[in-house]
């Protein structure tokens, strides 16, 4: 069971966007740092086990001069082996900072690929992989970044082909030097899935068919693909085969956000319903055999979710946002 905590108010509210909260944890500092997007800006906090906000600012996504501010689409921090960096997607471009957003050390513009009057351009979904950053477009192409050890010096290293539909999510898990390990997840609005592995060219292993609505949020746990789509659904896939393996009416609205607490394979779930749902994935010793139980729901009231993460890589402890809510909710295990 889990229990309400002290909530963590923000100086705006979270914006209607699917995947709208990221979590960097620094357990050797006792501090939890969250981000969350509202409009052109994203509000950066770092708290402390109890609750308690240390600091807050708010970080707006650069614009070149002469331009109107952009509408940031995510935020994520990406954990390389050597450093870590907040990335920003926005209808305009990719920018890269510092992790605690002080320095601007890249940026990449996004243009239209034809001149249809009115296309919509924009990045959305952020995932780090070994030394490269991955980040989704509009166009279905997701942009593979190399990034060094240290400095500015960041390289568009390749573009991946696998979607005809705009990016929604990207997930990964260190494939931990084995040859042809599925480690890359994408997804896209018609709810198809790109099965990858990662490396300085990377592989497409198998694609898994959508079903007719959009897969907003993916995660990747010792081979089991979690996907929350549209309708409600979560679905476990293998992602060395792309083979469905579990299919639960999870929710009944479209989910809006997932996360795998990496020590306990456990898995979050939160939707427009104001459920938040927590899973346990597991395989059966016997076959290998994907099992899945359901261990807790919370409901928050009168509010349509739209960003939820784990605190702690145990899954002690999350944070959820909702639209136009002007706090961030916390929950512990009781």
């Amino acid at each position: 069971m889990f229990r309400r905590d002290r909530a963590i108010p923000l100086r705006g509210s979270a914006a209607a966007l699917c995947n709208n909260l990221s979590v960097l944890q620094q357990p050797g500092r006792n501090l939890t740092h969250l981000a969350v997007v509202h409009g052109p800006c994203a509000q950066l906090l770092s708290v402390v086990s109890d609750g308690v906000p240390l600091a807050q600012r708010q970080l707006h996504a650069k614009e070149r001069a002469g331009g109107s501010p952009p509408l940031i689409t995510q935020v994520h921090w990406c954990v390389l082996p050597f450093r870590v960096l907040l990335v920003l997607t926005s209808h305009r471009g990719i920018q890269m900072y510092e992790s605690d957003g002080s320095v601007m050390v890249f940026w990449h513009a996004l243009h239209p690929e034809d001149n249809t009057p009115g296309q919509a351009v924009f990045a959305r979904g952020i995932a780090a992989s070994g030394c490269f950053i991955c980040v989704g477009t509009w166009s279905g192409r997701v942009l593979v970044f190399d990034i060094p050890a240290k400095g500015p010096h960041i390289v568009l290293s390749e573009e991946l082909d696998g979607h005809q539909t705009p990016v929604t999510d990207i997930a990964s898990e260190p494939a931990e030097g084995q040859d042809c390990v599925a480690n890359v997840v994408t997804a896209d609005d018609s709810g198809l899935l790109c099965v990858w592995r990662s490396g300085h060219e990377f592989k497409l292993l198998a694609r898994i068919p959508g079903f007719g609505v959009p897969c907003p949020s993916v995660q990747l746990w010792q081979g089991i693909i979690a996907a929350g789509y549209g309708n409600g659904q979560l679905r476990l896939y293998e992602a060395s085969t792309g083979t469905l393996r579990a299919q639960i009416s999870a929710h009944a609205r479209a989910v809006c956000a997932l996360d795998l607490a990496p020590e306990t394979g456990k898995l979050l779930s939160a939707a427009e319903d104001t459920f938040v749902h927590l899973w346990q994935l597991s395989r059966s010793p016997e076959d290998g055999a994907i099992e899945v139980q359901h261990c807790h729901g919370e409901c928050i009231p009168d509010t349509q979710l739209c960003g939820v993460r784990f605190c702690d890589p145990s899954g002690s402890s999350f944070a959820v946002t909702g639209y136009d809510v002007t706090e961030i909710l916390r929950f512990h295990e009781a």
